[in-house]
Parts: structure tokens; sequence; C-alpha cells
């Protein structure tokens, strides 16, 4: 019944899709009809993609719960049950369905909704009312396997012995431990099927502040972030749609890693970035040294580009000479300094500033003109009038040699060039870090970013024509973000306002020019035909008018979200989140001025020399202490015999640290080896080797066997290589290998 009425749905919403895209005339497209096309064909085929889940597994538990009110009633099956006792029977799935003809009668309740919840809570410690929970194995549209717990009753039985696993807070079902014995396929799969006590409880925190999840390794962290966002976008749907979410990684493989997760659960509108690439256009191709990644990533960082953004804001070293028609009046040093002065004072941007300092300077110069030309040769008051001193100050204001000091004076930046020509000149990195050590200088200087493009040549985004030959790090998407703020750059928004008004001017000059031809043409027609008559747009290239058309309203909160350094996000989730810099931290926080935040990290799993060592001081100058705590004890992924291995590296890097609870056991020691060649083969699950060269890059991935080559080279090579190891250690879901003498 229920695959009938599926069937059904997708097959009414393809319909309206083909109806959406058959109703434009593309001989003759309307910019209206256009939008309205597209919006439909948008909401309709998101509607298809929600029916598409499915396909995945359209119903996958139930559970006869009490209820007052039950809209599905079943009598109870347990004895220990009263008679007054009112079950109601809800099937769990990926999406709600019910029943428009019986009162819209709930026929399938969507995981996220509230009435789905006690599905994930219970235990047989805590049966939160519900009697009985069946798990439902679906491949397609086959219903595979089925797993019943009575949990009523085995809590009243049960009552002074609980197992172990409902102590710890953990459901006794086939289902969880058949998901853990899986075989990894190199993608996250989601664990909605399977989603424990504790998760639940972060998945749905109500917070509307910053949410700290903590947990050592095979915890569940990543799936608890991701299935957050899914429940969120449920529960606050309207607001997040018009604001977007932000999921921030620590890598792009670590986001190929994940991307199946979100869509799996029904959501496809998240923007996805790495601090590396959170920048606009920002593509990463190049590398830092430790020393250049710590200093890159230390909040001194804000006073160094500020120094380097005010070295353009110069003084000239002798007066220049601006020629007034054919009067000269000089600008001199004191004039460029108070200039300086109101433009600094006002504490704007940068490049929003220069309309100040533009303003001081011409107010300066008038002065001097005023007083050149206007003076009495007798002494007494000067001949020129206020009308006069304006028309001067206006001629000065247009006048190009004007323009020209204060380019040189003021120039223009974008954050590209600024950067570039810092980091690749020690005579600005000693000007804008004289105040730091040798080491601060020595990690900052890369003559790998020698440009020589103008200052004013860059766009805002660096993986556009004119910087792409410089190879950014990772490390630098927060540096720009930075000086875009700095310097303040425009916003796509402000880009689309200029681009409009300039489309308005020039339809007015055309109009303006149409006006004179026609005032001036013959209308006297002889051959009985009315004259053609022209319109402002038809003297308009049609390059503009394609551009007009092009419609950026169009795009998805997503893209435009993508496209803009300033977007504030409605909601923000940071995974492996102890490996972002104080920099990147101040970049992410900008996104979020509503400070409603995921954070999920691990401090012992730090790698990064700028990384986190304690929340509380790295989130204080953004929340003070306003930021919630929860931690995730069970260790789901990680057998028991490997976390023995994993646990003798922590206290050396988290002493404090009590480990997460592993509820698996292989059975299967860790093997220590002296070559490669020794390493065990296995038929099944995949193998991942780990050493000095990839061990950053393995970040929040499991795989069923790992490798670990040389061990004391992996510590060696950092200051974070203890934790690099633990890291490693504890990617694996079946074995791990140690190999002690490879060369």
């Amino acid at each position: 019944m229920l695959f009938q009425r599926l069937d059904a749905s997708v097959a009414e919403a393809r319909e309206k899709l083909e109806a959406a895209v058959r109703v434009l005339d593309t001989n003759s497209p309307l910019a209206e009809d256009l939008v309205e096309r597209e919006v439909n064909v948008a909401t309709v085929a998101k509607r298809l993609d929600a029916l598409g889940l499915a396909e995945i597994g359209l119903v996958f538990g139930r559970i006869d719960v009490e209820d007052l009110d039950p809209e599905n009633p079943v009598a109870p099956a347990s004895s220990t049950s009263t008679p007054a006792t009112s079950l109601d029977r809800r099937y769990i799935g990926r999406m709600g369905m019910d029943a428009p003809e019986d009162h819209y009668r709930t026929l399938v309740v969507d995981w996220r909704a509230p009435a789905a919840r006690p599905f994930y809570l219970a235990t047989t410690a805590h049966p939160e009312g519900v009697h009985t929970r069946r798990h439902i194995r679906m491949r397609g549209r086959t219903v595979t396997a089925v797993h019943d717990e009575t949990l009523i009753s085995s809590a009243t039985s049960l009552a002074d012995t609980p197992d172990e696993a409902s102590e710890i807070g953990v459901a006794s079902e086939a289902a969880l431990f058949e998901a853990l014995e899986r075989a990894r396929t190199g993608h996250m799969t989601d664990i909605v099927e399977t989603i424990q006590r504790e998760q639940d409880l972060i998945i749905r925190d109500p917070s509307r502040g910053v949410v700290v999840v903590e947990g050592g390794p095979g915890t569940g962290k990543t799936a608890v972030a991701l299935h957050r966002v899914a429940y969120l976008l449920y529960t606050w749907r309207e607001q997040l749609e018009k604001t977007g979410v932000l999921l921030i990684g620590p890598n792009t493989t670590f986001l190929e890693y994940i991307s199946r997760v979100l869509p799996q659960l029904g959501e496809t509108g998240v923007v996805t970035a790495t601090p590396g690439t959170l920048f606009p256009g920002m593509v990463p191709t190049g590398t830092d040294t430790l020393l250049a990644k710590e200093v890159k990533g230390s909040a001194e960082m804000v006073h160094i580009l500020q120094a380097a953004v005010r070295d353009y804001e110069i003084l000239p070293d002798k007066p220049i000479t601006i020629m007034a028609g054919s009067v000269p009046v000089t600008l001199t040093s004191a004039m460029v300094s108070t200039a300086r002065r109101k433009a600094r004072r006002s504490r704007r941007p940068h490049n929003r500033a220069v309309g100040i300092f533009t303003d001081s300077l011409v107010d300066s110069l008038t002065q001097a003109l005023v007083e050149r030309i206007g003076a009495d040769p007798l002494g007494g008051k000067n001949l020129l009038s206020a009308a006069d001193r304006a028309a001067l100050h206006d001629e000065l204001a247009e006048e190009p040699a004007v323009a020209a000091a204060v380019s040189e004076l003021w120039p223009i930046l974008t954050p590209e060039q600024v950067l570039s020509k810092l980091l690749s000149s020690r005579e600005r990195i000693d000007a804008a870090a004289a105040d730091y050590d040798d080491d601060t200088r020595r990690g900052l200087y890369n003559p790998n970013y020698a440009s020589d493009l103008p200052i004013a040549t860059a766009t805002l985004h660096p993986g556009q024509p004119g910087t792409a030959q410089i190879p950014w790090t990772p490390a630098d998407a927060a540096l720009l973000d930075e000086l875009a703020h700095i310097i303040g750059m425009p916003t796509p928004d402000e880009l689309a306002d200029e681009a409009e008004s300039s489309y308005r001017q020039q339809v007015e000059e055309a109009q303006e020019f149409l006006d004179i031809v026609r005032s001036s043409e013959n209308t006297d027609l002889d051959d009985g035909f009315e004259a053609e008559i022209l319109a402002a747009t038809d003297v308009i290239d049609a390059a503009t008018l394609a551009h007009r058309q092009q419609g950026e309203d169009l795009r998805s909160t997503a893209e435009r979200a993508a496209a803009d350094y300033t977007w504030a996000y409605g909601h923000v989730v940071i995974d492996e989140a102890q490996e972002l810099t104080p920099m990147e931290w101040r970049m992410v926080f900008r996104h979020s001025p509503n400070r409603w935040m995921t954070i999920v990290g691990d401090v012992a799993q730090t790698s990064s020399p700028a990384g986190v060592d304690s929340w509380e001081e790295t989130l204080a100058p953004f929340v003070d202490t306003r930021f919630r705590r929860h931690e995730l004890t069970i260790n789901y992924r990680t057998p028991a015999e490997i976390m023995e291995y994993a646990n003798g590296i922590l206290p050396a890097i988290a002493p404090d640290q009590t480990p997460a609870r592993a509820i698996r056991s292989t059975g299967v020691p860790v093997s220590h080896v002296s070559s490669l060649s020794e390493v065990a083969t296995h038929e099944t699950g995949m193998t991942q080797v780990i050493s000095v060269d990839n061990v950053t890059e393995i970040k929040g991935l499991e795989f069923d066997h790992v490798v670990i080559v040389n061990p004391d080279t992996i510590i060696a090579t950092s200051p974070q290589g203890t934790n690099d190891l633990y890291v490693a250690a504890t990617r694996a879901t079946q074995t791990l290998t140690i190999v002690d003498g490879e060369g």
C-alpha cells in the first residue's frame, strides 16, 4: 500500500515537472516566464528527490508506544501492561507519509519528527514508554530482515540486573552490530536506522547557540553532526532555507567521504567547504612548512595584515604639484597626513575610506587654491565668494591629477595582491611584522608568491585569471578573508547594484541620444508607412542585454552563499574543529553572526600546529563561556584490541581525557611486523597504509584494515606527531598492523 501511494506521488510530480518545462516559449522567453519556470522546476525536482529516498529504504522501524490518544491503536502484547494502557503503532522512515482520505492519518513518521524520538531513546533500562520495537531491513522494496525487541517486559524482568549495553545507553539490537561489522566502501553511510540514545540527545539539542560535541575516535561525532544538520533543516526549514547551512570539514578527501550522507537523508542544499576553500574562489595548490602554518594561523596575523594595509596609506616624500587648469597648486605632506588621519579615524575599511581621504585632500587643495588666486593684493579679505570656492572644489574633485594622487597615496586594494606582495617581499614583511621575532618573519616569507600584477588588477576570487599563478595554501584562505574585511571588498549584492546602476545610466544616456535624434529627424514620409520608433534599449549592445537576462536571483541559497565572503549562514557545522587555527575561527565566526553553531572535535586528535588545545580558550573571544557541551562516550567503530594500543598513546597527548568505551571486540590483537612484505592480506574490506607522507590526510576517515609504517617517524616529524599516530591507529574497524622496521 505504501509503495502504491509512493508511485502515485512520483507520477504526479513527474507530470508537474513536464508541464513546468512545456509552459515556457523557448522562441521568445520573457524574464518573468523564465523565473517562474525555474522555480516550478526546482520545486518539483526537489519533491522527486525526496520521494526517491524511499528506494534506499522507505521504512526501517516500528514501535508500539504508550499514547493517550493513539492515531494507529494496537492492543498491548505485554502481560505487564494494564488494560487501560493505550499503544500507538508508529512506522519510522526516511520520509513522512499520510493518508489524506483518512483525515491525514499518519502512515510513516519522518525519523526527525518528535513522534519518532522514542524509537531512538528507548533501551531496556529506559524504555520511554515503548513496549516493542522492530528494526526492518530493506533492500529497495524488499524486506530482507526483521528484528524485534520487547522493551517493557525486558525492563521489568531485568530491572535489577540490566545488561551492559543498557547501562551505557546502547540499545541491544542486531541492526547496530550488523552495521558496525559491515565492510567499508570508501563513502560514509547514514546511521538513521541505528542512532543511539546519547547521539539522539545531541542531534535534537534545541539550543540556539554554540554546541560543542566532544568524543574520542569512533564515537560517531561526524555522523551526529550530519544527522543534526538534517534534523535542523527539518525543524527550522523556512529559516534555514533562506540563510543556508555551512558544513566545514578538514579536507576535500573528508568531504568526498561524507558526500552521500546528507543526500541519503533528503538534504542537498548545504554548502560544504574546507577552511582552505571557504573564501570564495579559493583553490589551494601550495603547501606550507610547519613554521608557516603556525605563523599564518596565529591571531597575531590580524595585526600584521592591518600593518600591511596601512603601509599602502603613504605620505609623499616631497610635495606634489597639481595643475588646476593653468594654475599650479601644491599638495603637501601635511595635507596628506590630515587626510589620512581623518580616513583612519572613520574606522571604515581601507577602500571604503577612500572617499573621506579624497574629500579631505580636495578641501585642502581648494583652500590652497583659494588663497593663491583669491588673495587681495591690498591685503584685504579674500576676493572669492562661497560660490566661487564651491566651483573650485568641484573642478578639483574632477581633476585627473587629483585622482592620480589619490591612487598613489591611498590606492584601491585587493586581498590577493596585498597578501601576495606581502609574503613575497622581505621588505614588506619587515615593515608589517617589525614587532615580531625572526622566526615569524622567516615563516611568512615565500618567494613563490611574487606577482608582477598591479595592485588593483586582482579579483576577489583567487581562482580567476590574474592570480592563478600564485600557489595559495589552505592557510591563506583565512588571511585573504581577513584582508577582504580590512580592505572592505564589495559584496556580490553591492556589485549587482553597481551593475544595475551602470545599466540604468546606459539606458538614460541612450534615451537622451534618441531624444536628440528624434527632435531633429524628418517625419514627413511619402510612402505611407509609419516611421520606426527606436527605444533606449535598442542602442544598448546585445551583450549588455544578455547579461541583464542571466537572472542571478535564480541561484539557490547555497550557490549565492558560497560566492559571498560576507554571507551570514543560519547554522554552521564544523567537523574536526580541533584543526582550526585562530585565524580560521575568525573567518568562520564572521559567517555566523547569530552564533548558532555545532562544533565537533577531539583535542587529542589535533594535528595542526596552531590548532585547538582548549575549547574554552578557543571560543572565549567569540562567545566567552556561553556554549553548551556534550560528550560522546561510546566507541562504536574501533575494536577493543586496537583501542588498547591507542589508549597507550593517549596519556602523552591528553592525560586528563577518559577514553571512550569500546563495545566491539574482534579477538584479533594488534600485529607488529618488521616490513611491509610481512603484512597479512585480506580478501574483504578496505586496507589503508598510513605513513608520514599521508598521515594528515586520513583525518575523519575509516577503513577495515590499517597498516601504520614507522610510527616513530610519524612522531618525530611534527610537534603534533604523537597526535597524528593516535589518529592513524584509530582509523581501523577490524585490524591494525604496525610496521616498525620499514626503511
